[in-house]
Protein backbone atom coordinates (compact mmCIF):
# COMPACT_ATOMS: atom_id res chain seq x y z
CA UNK A 1 0.00 0.00 0.00
CA UNK A 2 1.10 3.52 -0.75
CA UNK A 3 0.40 6.94 1.00
CA UNK A 4 1.40 10.24 -0.53
CA UNK A 5 2.19 12.80 2.27
CA UNK A 6 1.32 15.92 0.33
CA UNK A 7 2.14 19.24 1.63
CA UNK A 8 -0.05 22.17 0.51
CA UNK A 9 1.64 25.50 0.72
CA UNK A 10 3.77 26.66 -1.65
CA UNK A 11 4.38 30.32 0.37
CA UNK A 12 8.22 31.53 1.01
CA UNK A 13 8.15 31.08 4.85
CA UNK A 14 6.48 28.54 5.11
CA UNK A 15 6.22 25.60 8.30
CA UNK A 16 4.66 23.24 6.03
CA UNK A 17 7.26 21.74 4.87
CA UNK A 18 8.97 21.01 8.51
CA UNK A 19 5.21 19.71 9.95
CA UNK A 20 5.67 17.15 5.72
CA UNK A 21 8.76 16.26 7.18
CA UNK A 22 8.13 16.00 10.86
CA UNK A 23 4.80 13.09 9.05
CA UNK A 24 7.44 11.33 7.54
CA UNK A 25 9.43 10.85 10.51
CA UNK A 26 6.69 9.78 12.04
CA UNK A 27 5.59 7.18 9.32
CA UNK A 28 9.00 5.86 9.29
CA UNK A 29 8.30 2.61 11.37
CA UNK A 30 5.11 1.62 10.28
CA UNK A 31 4.20 -1.73 8.55
CA UNK A 32 1.37 -1.62 6.91
CA UNK A 33 2.33 1.11 4.26
CA UNK A 34 5.37 2.76 2.73
CA UNK A 35 4.81 6.69 2.76
CA UNK A 36 5.90 9.09 0.49
CA UNK A 37 5.93 13.00 0.58
CA UNK A 38 4.61 15.17 -2.42
CA UNK A 39 5.78 18.81 -1.76
CA UNK A 40 3.67 21.23 -4.09
CA UNK A 41 6.43 23.90 -4.15
CA UNK A 42 8.79 21.15 -5.52
CA UNK A 43 5.65 20.28 -8.50
CA UNK A 44 5.41 23.56 -9.87
CA UNK A 45 1.68 23.55 -11.54
CA UNK A 46 0.73 26.83 -13.01
CA UNK A 47 -3.11 27.99 -12.35
CA UNK A 48 -5.66 25.10 -13.48
CA UNK A 49 -5.26 25.42 -17.62
CA UNK A 50 -6.36 22.28 -19.07
CA UNK A 51 -9.13 23.25 -21.35
CA UNK A 52 -11.70 19.89 -20.34
CA UNK A 53 -12.67 19.47 -17.16
CA UNK A 54 -10.42 17.02 -15.08
CA UNK A 55 -13.99 14.41 -14.38
CA UNK A 56 -13.26 13.84 -18.21
CA UNK A 57 -9.82 12.59 -17.82
CA UNK A 58 -8.41 13.79 -21.12
CA UNK A 59 -5.56 16.15 -20.62
CA UNK A 60 -4.26 18.61 -22.89
CA UNK A 61 -0.90 19.61 -20.77
CA UNK A 62 1.91 17.55 -20.03
CA UNK A 63 2.42 18.93 -16.37
CA UNK A 64 -1.52 17.15 -15.87
CA UNK A 65 -0.17 14.20 -17.67
CA UNK A 66 2.43 13.68 -15.19
CA UNK A 67 0.37 15.15 -12.07
CA UNK A 68 -1.82 12.33 -13.30
CA UNK A 69 0.49 9.43 -13.41
CA UNK A 70 2.06 10.44 -10.06
CA UNK A 71 -1.05 10.45 -8.22
CA UNK A 72 -2.41 8.04 -10.10
CA UNK A 73 -0.51 5.62 -7.99
CA UNK A 74 -1.05 5.69 -4.63
CA UNK A 75 -3.63 3.90 -2.26
CA UNK A 76 -4.52 6.84 -0.18
CA UNK A 77 -3.07 10.47 1.32
CA UNK A 78 -2.31 12.16 4.17
CA UNK A 79 -3.02 16.17 3.77
CA UNK A 80 -0.36 18.70 5.35
CA UNK A 81 -2.49 21.97 4.53
CA UNK A 82 -2.32 24.81 6.27
CA UNK A 83 -5.10 27.33 6.95
CA UNK A 84 -5.79 30.72 4.59
CA UNK A 85 -8.80 33.48 5.26
CA UNK A 86 -10.64 30.45 6.85
CA UNK A 87 -9.95 27.71 4.02
CA UNK A 88 -7.42 25.84 2.20
CA UNK A 89 -4.44 27.16 0.15
CA UNK A 90 -5.28 28.00 -3.60
CA UNK A 91 -2.52 26.07 -4.59
CA UNK A 92 -3.54 22.84 -3.12
CA UNK A 93 -6.71 23.14 -4.35
CA UNK A 94 -5.48 24.46 -7.80
CA UNK A 95 -3.20 21.30 -7.65
CA UNK A 96 -6.38 18.81 -6.81
CA UNK A 97 -8.71 20.54 -9.20
CA UNK A 98 -6.08 19.44 -12.03
CA UNK A 99 -7.69 15.90 -11.67
CA UNK A 100 -10.43 13.80 -10.68
CA UNK A 101 -11.02 9.96 -11.42
CA UNK A 102 -6.84 9.70 -9.66
CA UNK A 103 -8.58 10.97 -6.04
CA UNK A 104 -11.52 8.60 -6.44
CA UNK A 105 -12.17 5.94 -3.86
CA UNK A 106 -9.55 6.27 -1.72
CA UNK A 107 -8.49 7.13 2.01
CA UNK A 108 -7.54 10.79 2.80
CA UNK A 109 -6.79 12.16 6.35
CA UNK A 110 -5.57 15.53 7.26
CA UNK A 111 -2.64 17.39 9.48
CA UNK A 112 -3.77 20.95 9.54
CA UNK A 113 -2.20 23.90 10.78
CA UNK A 114 -2.62 27.61 11.46
CA UNK A 115 -4.21 29.75 14.06
CA UNK A 116 -6.56 27.38 15.14
CA UNK A 117 -5.36 24.31 14.33
CA UNK A 118 -6.25 24.35 10.28
CA UNK A 119 -9.68 22.91 11.56
CA UNK A 120 -12.08 24.80 9.17
CA UNK A 121 -9.42 24.62 5.85
CA UNK A 122 -9.99 20.37 7.06
CA UNK A 123 -13.59 20.57 7.11
CA UNK A 124 -13.25 22.84 3.73
CA UNK A 125 -11.34 19.91 2.47
CA UNK A 126 -13.69 17.34 3.62
CA UNK A 127 -16.14 18.58 1.59
CA UNK A 128 -14.42 18.78 -1.61
CA UNK A 129 -12.58 15.63 -1.20
CA UNK A 130 -16.65 14.03 -0.99
CA UNK A 131 -17.16 16.05 -4.22
CA UNK A 132 -14.24 13.45 -5.67
CA UNK A 133 -15.47 9.95 -4.24
CA UNK A 134 -12.86 10.06 -1.54
CA UNK A 135 -13.02 8.41 1.63
CA UNK A 136 -12.10 11.09 4.29
CA UNK A 137 -11.06 9.85 7.74
CA UNK A 138 -12.07 11.10 11.27
CA UNK A 139 -8.62 11.33 12.83
CA UNK A 140 -7.54 14.60 12.90
CA UNK A 141 -3.97 16.27 13.48
CA UNK A 142 -4.92 20.24 14.62
CA UNK A 143 -1.49 21.73 14.99
CA UNK A 144 -1.75 25.49 16.41
CA UNK A 145 0.69 28.17 15.69
CA UNK A 146 1.13 29.52 19.09
CA UNK A 147 1.74 25.99 20.85
CA UNK A 148 3.04 23.28 18.71
CA UNK A 149 5.09 26.27 16.98
CA UNK A 150 8.39 28.21 18.63
CA UNK A 151 10.50 31.14 16.62
CA UNK A 152 9.06 29.66 13.13
CA UNK A 153 10.33 26.45 14.01
CA UNK A 154 7.79 23.58 13.95
CA UNK A 155 7.79 21.91 17.95
CA UNK A 156 4.80 19.26 18.47
CA UNK A 157 3.28 18.64 21.55
CA UNK A 158 3.77 15.41 22.69
CA UNK A 159 0.43 13.99 22.26
CA UNK A 160 0.38 14.78 18.66
CA UNK A 161 2.26 11.21 17.60
CA UNK A 162 -0.47 9.44 18.88
CA UNK A 163 -2.51 11.55 17.10
CA UNK A 164 -1.16 11.33 14.21
CA UNK A 165 -0.57 7.45 14.38
CA UNK A 166 -4.50 7.95 14.74
CA UNK A 167 -4.83 9.10 11.38
CA UNK A 168 -2.36 6.54 9.49
CA UNK A 169 -4.53 3.74 11.32
CA UNK A 170 -7.33 4.70 9.87
CA UNK A 171 -5.93 6.27 6.17
CA UNK A 172 -4.20 2.59 5.86
CA UNK A 173 -7.37 0.86 6.92
CA UNK A 174 -9.85 2.80 4.63
CA UNK A 175 -7.02 2.47 1.57
CA UNK A 176 -7.52 -1.23 2.28
CA UNK A 177 -10.92 -1.69 2.96
CA UNK A 178 -11.05 0.92 -0.41
CA UNK A 179 -9.14 -1.68 -2.86
CA UNK A 180 -11.86 -3.68 -4.15
CA UNK A 181 -13.52 -0.38 -5.60
CA UNK A 182 -10.19 0.71 -7.22
CA UNK A 183 -9.82 -2.79 -8.75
Amino acid sequence: MKIAVIVGSTRPGRVGDQVGQWVMQQAAGREGATYELIDLAEVGLPLLDEPIPAAAGRYANGHTQAWSERIAGYDGYVFVTAEYNHGVPAAFKNAFDFLYAEWNDKAVGFVGYGADGGVRAVENWRTIVANAQMADVRAVVALSLFTDFSGGQFTPGERRAGELADVFAQVEAWSGALAPLRG
